[in-house]
């Protein structure tokens, strides 16, 4: 089989479908390849996040506003694209909150202090299935089975082989590959970038509880609602690439997370994603410094925040559009 579609992403994790689904909407034709099977982004919790991570990163405030930025992008983003937001807060809860509040409320983010912590309004989720596979319909965008081989380039296109044979041209490819390694026939300099993203590996577990409501957050563990239950995770294992779940580790996060409820529940099964990294924890995204060629990679534990976000700045990097202004802390070439 031989296609050639105006752009070519390869990864359908959530920076790769945020990013074809909006230059869908934009009028390219867009073919996504991936091999298809659970991915970082279908096993994360889908916490859009901006107030707790600012928190528990230590952000300072022009980091704290680049997230929450982010997470604004949502509500259009979301009804363009029929996705079900979230809206009900989160919790953090520990022993004396009043330190937090008031560190959050100097980042800008609303707080107030309850009898177990605190609650902030300004955390949202998304239930990850059920949105990976609206953005794998919308419009524009074709989803193919495969496992990209090899690339190859010159000044005009790209071909774009899989393993069993089928062929792809393209002007554009855009690699969302999460923390693959680099594809055989990238430039130099782009495989170089791609072998340096650091794989995490994290590990979350589904447990049938009843009555939880909202995201609850404390040191070292997290529960977030889903059918049937809550998510409780998650590991943050650097160097890791290996999936197979740890049913010690697994136990000690049910037990602390349904401790954190005040709860008794029933653990399912444990799932295992390995996401990317950089030195600054934030994604790789627009052009990788070689012609037709763009990153939307690497976004650590944030990749469902910020998936609009890199969507916009790589989909205006393809067009030659003006970067918006959080478009230079992405820059895949920042650390050149």
């Amino acid at each position: 089989m031989t296609s050639s579609p105006d752009v070519i992403v390869i990864g359908a994790g959530v920076l790769g479908l945020c990013t074809a689904a909006e230059l869908a909407g934009r009028g390219h034709a867009v073919t996504v390849i991936d091999p298809g099977g659970p991915n970082a982004s279908s096993v994360a919790a889908g916490m859009l996040a901006p107030a707790l991570e600012s928190l528990l990163e230590g952000l300072t405030p022009d980091q704290a506003g680049l997230l929450k930025r982010a997470r604004d992008l949502w509500p259009d983003f979301a009804e363009a694209h029929g996705l079900a937001l979230h809206h009900e807060g989160a919790e953090w809860r520990e022993a004396d909150a009043a330190v937090a509040v008031g560190r959050l409320g100097q980042l800008g983010f609303d707080a107030r202090a309850t009898p177990l912590g605190l609650i902030t309004p300004d955390d949202w989720r998304v239930d990850p299935g059920p949105a990976l596979s609206a953005l794998a319909r919308a419009p524009g965008v074709s989803l193919v089975r495969g496992r990209v081989a090899r690339l190859a380039g010159d000044a005009r296109r790209w071909r774009v082989e899989a393993d069993d044979g089928c062929i792809w041209f393209a002007s554009t490819v855009v690699l969302a590959s999460g923390a693959a390694p680099a594809v055989d026939g990238l430039p130099p300099p782009v495989a170089a970038m791609v072998d340096a993203i650091q794989p995490i590996r994290g590990q979350l577990t589904h447990v049938a509880v009843e009555g939880v409501g909202r995201v609850v957050r404390a040191p070292g563990v997290y529960a977030v609602p889903v059918a049937g239950g809550v998510v409780i995770g998650a590991t943050m294992e650097p160097g890791r690439r290996d999936l197979e779940p740890d049913p010690d580790e697994a136990r000690l996060r049910v037990a602390a997370g349904l401790a954190l409820l005040g709860r008794e529940g029933t653990a399912g099964p444990t799932r295992v994603g390995i996401r990317g990294a950089v030195a600054d924890g934030l994604p790789l995204a627009g052009a990788a410094g070689h012609p037709g060629l763009f990153f939307a990679l690497a976004p650590r534990r944030n990749g469902w925040l910020l998936g609009p976000l890199v969507a916009q700045v790589v989909a205006d990097a393809i067009e030659g559009r003006p970067p918006v202004p959080d478009a230079g802390a992405l820059d895949p070439l920042r650390f050149a």
